[in-house]
Parts: structure tokens; sequence; C-alpha cells
């Protein structure tokens, strides 16, 4: 059960990771993305002014009269980031921002238009824009808003330096990093407490049934044994009759089912004992011990098993599961059955099938305890065989799933 617990607390973590991983992402796309509109906004502006920004270049009266009336340099304007009216026409914006700006004739003959730059020289800076000719608007150096434009018949490169206002945005980035995997550390803690106690009753629940199963196994096997020896005594001193066959028959019966109930409750008991083992010869060997009574019901058998297949896993455990499998085949068949198990790249696949009066469609509860579906053959079954055979693969990490297909029962082992 502290295996359904981790699982479930895995699954339950991924799908937490995932919705952190949207949101968070989500709200520092939006920021960057905030962050690339405000500095296009002052690209924008300095293009506009020619390539210089603001107070750097004196205005004619014409122009002025424009500013003044621009909604983006009065108050309830422009909104950088949605908050406080400010634009870069004010004064600190003015006196903060840092830029150069370059023209290019067809030639590549650059011109300095403006230079308030302190983190690199002037003709690191004319080399930097020469190379950024040809491109239009982006990032470039990480922290450095461009953009190039045309003016006439020269081409214009505007660099900003945006490093201290995307420094916020750097820090949200982190500060989400660090929280969203403190969050999946704390959400862990936090679900493995609560799978346990969700999963407590169940366990109990389960372990119960388990006692039960082989309480009533223990308290059967008694009475068939002594049923059993007193058949063959009567037999011995007055012949077999119809009386006592038909107390053989039954006798057989709940012996088979009272070793379903057996098999069943030993992976709950006892740890699996792993090792290399061949699963080829394993299935063969399940299957070859039954191969006289698949002859005897008149079943046409199909075997195709890729030798020398070998993995690590409990050889014992595997055995019972593919001995449940060919009976399981063998009550179930109404003339016809396959098994094939191959090794397909890094997967093993071992299929089962056989024809069945049962309706298409998926039959995975054919895997629940206690549960039977029709049986044409009329032969006793308790609904354990394939709820064992599930626990051992399940309990080997692999998977197994059920179906009927065009009169075909299939079932399909994934290890």
């Amino acid at each position: 059960m502290n295996k359904v617990v981790r699982k479930f607390a895995f699954f339950a973590e991924f799908a937490v990771f995932i919705l952190l991983a949207v949101l968070l992402s989500v709200i520092n796309m939006v920021n960057f993305a905030m962050a690339s509109d405000d500095a296009d906004f002052i690209t924008q502006k300095i293009a506009q002014d020619k390539g210089m920004f603001g107070a750097d270049r004196e205005r004619t009266p014409t122009e002025m009269q424009q500013f003044d009336q621009d909604e983006n340099f009065r108050p309830g304007g422009r909104k950088f980031g949605g908050f406080e009216a400010m634009g870069p026409g004010s004064p600190e914006m003015s006196s903060s921002i840092r830029y150069f700006t370059y023209a290019f004739d067809k030639d590549g003959n650059a011109q300095k238009i403006v230079f308030k730059m302190s983190a690199v020289t002037e003709d690191e800076a004319q080399e930097w824009a020469k190379g950024l000719v040809g491109n239009t608007v982006g990032w470039t150096n990480v922290n450095y808003r461009y953009r190039v434009y045309k003016i006439g018949d020269l081409t214009y490169v505007t660099v900003i330096d945006q490093g201290r206002e995307l420094l916020p945005s750097y820090r949200i980035l982190l500060i989400s990093v660090a929280g969203g995997a403190a969050m999946l550390i704390l959400s862990m803690i936090i679900l493995l407490m609560v799978g346990k106690r969700i999963f407590k009753p169940i366990e109990e629940a389960d372990r119960r049934q388990k006692k039960f199963i082989s309480n009533v196994e223990h308290d059967f096997r008694l009475p068939l044994t002594v049923i059993n020896a007193n058949t063959e005594l009567i037999e011995k001193r007055n012949g077999p009759s119809e009386n006592t066959n038909i107390i053989n028959r039954q006798v057989g019966k709940m012996t088979a089912i009272v070793k379903d109930m057996a098999s069943f409750s030993v992976l709950g008991e006892e740890k699996l004992s792993i090792s290399k083992i061949n699963l080829s010869d394993i299935m063969m060997r399940a299957i070859d011990s039954r191969s006289a009574e698949f002859e005897e019901n008149n079943i046409e058998l199909s075997v195709d098993i890729e030798p020398e297949i070998v993995i690590e896993g409990d050889g014992e455990a595997f055995k019972k599961a593919f001995e449940e499998l060919a009976d399981n085949t063998l009550k179930y068949s109404l003339s016809k059955a396959a098994f094939r198990l191959v090794r397909q790249k890094n997967r093993i696949t071992l299929t089962q099938e056989n024809d069945s009066e049962l309706p298409s469609g998926q039959v995975d509860q054919v895997f629940d305890r206690f549960t039977t579906l029709k049986n044409s053959k009329g032969k006793n079954s308790i609904g354990l065989g394939l709820s064992y055979v599930k626990q051992i693969i399940t309990a080997h990490n692999g998977r197994v799933t059920a179906k009927v297909t065009d009169g075909k029962f299939i079932l399909n082992i994934y290890l």
C-alpha cells in the first residue's frame, strides 16, 4: 500500500508542477512582455525625434505644441506597467535614460547622433550599432533594446540600456523559480502525509480481505482432505459408483478454488526475490503444463515465444502468474487460443488471445478481485486468477490491459 501512496503523491505532485509551471510562466512572460513594450515605447519616441530623446535636442515652437498635446506626456496619459503616469518626456526619464543612436549611409559610413552610455566606448557603440543594421526591433546583449529605422536616406540604430528596468523582472523570475521549488517540496510532504491518511481505510480493508481469503482457504482445505480420503476409502471397499464420482468432481472443483485462494494470498505476504530470469522458458513451461488439457478440450493452441528474453524479476512469481494466465485461457476459450511473447525495442509484450462470446469493449474489470465474466465452459472460477496476474506484473513495474474485439478476448502485458 505504501507503493500506492507514493504513486498517488507522484501523480498529484506532477499535476501541481504543471499548474505552477503554467501559472509562473504566464506571470513572467507577461512581465517581460510589458518590459519590452515599455522599452519599445521609448525607442519609438526616440525614432520620432530623429534619434534623440526628449530634452536632448531643441524643439521648434510647433514641435513643442505637439509635445504638449501628446496624451502620453500629460497626467493620466501613458502608464508604464499600468501604474502612475510617467513617460519618456518626464524630467526623471530624460535625465536617467542610457542610450546611443548612430546613423549610417548606403556606404556604411557612421554618424554619431547621440551617445549617452558609460558601459561601452563610442567606437564599441558604433561597431555594435553597425552589426544591428538590417534588423528591426529586438533585444541585444540581454539587457539592451534596439530599434532600426529609416529617416531619408539614412539608417538609424538606437540602443537603450534597460538593465535597471529589467532588474525587477529578473528578481520576480528568480523568486518564481525558488518559490515554485519550495512549494513543490512542501506539497510533496503534505501529499505523502495526507495520502497515508486517505489510503489507511483502504489498506485496512485490503488487509482484512486478504486475511479472510487466507482463513477461508485454510478452513476449506481440511474438510476437503477428509472428504477426499473417505471417498477413496468407500471406493476401495465398494468400488467406484456414480455417487463417489459426483463427490470426486465436486471436491476437485472446490480444491481448484482453494488453490486459487492460496495463490492469491502469496504475493501479499511474501517479498519478491529479484534475480535474472529467462521469461521465455518460464512462459513456455507454464503453457506446456496445460497443453494436454487444451488438446482434451479441443482448443486449437498457437504459441509464438521469442527465445532468450532475460529480465530482472521473481521467477517463482512469474511462474505462478503465467500458470494462472494459462489456466484462465483454458477456462474461457471456446475453440482457439494464442500466446505471443516478443521484445519490441525497450519493451517486452506478452499477448494472450482466445475466441469469446463477450461483447466488444474494454474489460479491465476482469482484474478486480472476485470478478468473473461469462464462462461458456461452465468451469468454476471465483475471479482471483487475473487479479493475481495483475499484482505480479504491477509489482514488476509492468502494465496489464484487456479488451474484447470482434469476438476475441485480448490480454496484453507490458514489461
